[in-house]
């Protein structure tokens, strides 16, 4: 694990495991491009983004690096999963091998801060 919490995103990141930094790379400027009001932090010890609440965050796995926002619905998850994606409740699994499905993150976070701004 790692030595000393990282206290900023982009030293989480880069005291990540090499194959899952560019995933979140990817991750961070998506969030950032989309919401650029947004506050990035660490809170539980994990990338989060916040907008008038939790916009989104992301964690790196062991083969995985798993992106959290609560817009996540099942026909998202039905969406991400026939692209070959595993879903959780509120997380997609991006393996270290996989793309990121910037189209489909991108409208999560759109619906999410459309959530937020309620």
């Amino acid at each position: 694990m790692k030595a000393s919490k990282p206290k900023t995103i982009d030293e989480y990141i880069q005291t990540s495991p090499e194959e899952s930094q560019q995933i979140m790379k990817v991750l961070k400027e998506l969030i950032e491009s989309t919401v650029p009001r947004a506050e990035g932090g660490i809170s539980w010890n994990v990338p989060i983004y916040k907008y008038n609440g939790i916009l989104a965050g992301f964690d790196v796995a062991k083969k995985h690096v798993s992106f959290g926002i609560d817009a996540l619905k099942e026909e998202d998850r039905k969406a991400l999963g026939d692209m070959g994606y595993k879903t959780g409740k509120k997380t997609v699994q991006i393996k270290f091998d996989q793309k990121v499905p910037i189209i489909e993150i991108k409208k999560l976070i759109k619906k999410q801060l459309k959530l937020n701004e309620k």
